[in-house]
């Protein structure tokens, strides 16, 4: 039971500190390389800030655990909004400048709908998550034309003030984006081979062990950007961080997962936990969107994200113990 707990626990803070490294150095190759800052905030870091639930979810899958990888998947966007969102208002409420911003929030909830429709016969298929693969394969498309057509966008120049703080050598760059894989690649199966342990020996259901420890410790890298982004006054960024995680999550991560093994839905997650993700989405739609000016997330609504957060979560740890 010990060696399980220490295998979680080091995975856990072995993964924020490769993510975190990962991150930096894809940034920084890609801005040596000239991509435009734009699209380095919404593809590069977007990518690199779910890279920990791509990879939990992809061991999961091979090892036969498919509930864990679709517990991380959408516990992580759960996490994502109610949880950094929460936070990061808390410490900073959100203002939405970025026109990017304001188009991802209504793609995202198309892209939850669209989940709903492949998950409404209970179980994922491989050609389910091949419809998500290519969904997400025309996001991508659709984000490199809008970075070239929206150069001066808020969000990218809040990008490239952030890169402007930390720039690195292309070699160093470079050890840290390959450095940080490795170390990713080791630290999530570190957090399986524990998370899996631990909830075969306390009876624990693996989908309660993905929606909680694994989901928010693979959200804990968008958290520390987030909030980072909050106190250097980057609200856009912070935002973006969490839409754009979300989206990797609902299609390369659930897309992965169910392209490598079909994966059963229970009337449990379709009823409680993908309705908490919808609840969610369409609440920061509400907030974010800004139907009669500018979008935001204040305080209040902040500790209301943080509360059903907290409430969730109670609720799924009474429910399985």
């Amino acid at each position: 039971m010990l060696t399980l707990v220490i295998a979680l626990l080091l995975g856990l803070v072995v993964l924020i500190f490769s993510a975190d490294k990962f991150v930096l150095g894809a940034a920084n190759v890609a801005r040596h390389y000239k991509m435009s800052p734009l699209l380095i905030g919404m593809l590069i870091i977007g990518f690199g800030t779910s890279a920990p639930e791509i990879l939990i979810s992809f061991m999961s899958a091979l090892d036969g655990k498919p509930a864990l990888a679709l517990g991380n998947a959408y516990g992580s966007n759960i996490a994502n909004i109610a949880l950094i969102l929460g936070v990061t208002a808390l410490i900073s409420p959100i203002a939405v400048h970025s026109s990017i911003v304001r188009k991802e929030i209504p793609i995202l909830l198309g892209i939850t709908a669209l989940s709903i429709a492949l998950i409404i016969d209970f179980k994922l298929s491989r050609v389910d998550g091949i419809i998500l693969l290519a969904a997400f394969i025309v996001l991508m498309i659709w984000t490199v034309k809008t970075s070239k057509s929206s150069p001066q966008d808020e969000l990218g120049q809040e990008v490239n003030q952030d890169l402007g703080d930390s720039p690195l050598p292309l070699g160093k760059a470079l050890l840290f984006l390959l450095g940080g894989l490795i170390f990713l690649l080791i630290s999530s199966r570190m957090m399986v081979y524990g998370a899996v342990g631990i909830a075969q020996i306390w009876g624990l259901d693996e989908l309660v062990i993905g929606l909680t420890v694994v989901a928010i410790g693979t959200s804990l890298p968008e958290l520390a950007s987030s909030v980072t982004a909050a106190l250097k006054g980057e609200p856009d960024l912070a935002l973006g961080n969490v839409l754009g995680s979300n989206l990797f999550n609902t299609l390369a991560v659930v897309g992965i997962s169910a392209s490598i093994a079909e994966i059963d839905i229970s009337t449990v997650v379709l009823y409680r936990d993908v309705s908490v993700m919808v609840g969610l989405s369409l609440a920061l739609f509400v907030f974010a969107f800004g139907f009669r000016g500018q979008g935001r997330i204040n305080r209040i609504e902040g500790t209301l994200f943080l509360s059903c957060f907290v409430a969730y979560t109670a609720y799924l740890v009474m429910v399985s113990v």
